[in-house]
């Protein structure tokens, strides 16, 4: 994948004080364009054996594939949990105007 390319970064986190403070610091580093953090979403999985039903807050990140590897390390740096999501989506298409905006936010002086 070109480092140019962009992509949708996923992570959730327990609570919205900590994905503001993540998304915040995302934003300031350049690693990212723009955050969103959701409303509430309930997450149902497997861990250690057995069904976990928690409510956690998702932060969906636009950024550059070039930017990919120290978003990874920012969010693993500030995470609570042992094995958080952190999920990478290709960007297939998009308003040309915003990709640019993307890239131009991202890019480091």
């Amino acid at each position: 994948m070109d480092n140019d390319n962009l992509i949708l970064v996923l992570t959730n986190l327990p609570n919205h004080e900590a994905a503001k403070k993540l998304a915040c610091q995302i934003i300031a580093e350049k690693l990212a364009a723009c955050v969103n953090i959701s409303a509430d979403i309930l997450s149902i999985y497997n861990w250690d054996g057995e069904q976990q039903v928690d409510t956690e807050v998702q932060l969906m990140i636009k950024t550059r594939q070039a930017c990919y590897t120290g978003l990874e390390s920012l969010i693993l740096s500030q995470h609570s949990y042992d094995l958080p999501e952190i999920i990478a989506i290709p960007l297939v298409a998009g308003l040309p105007a915003y990709q640019d905006w993307v890239r131009k936010e991202t890019e480091t002086p």
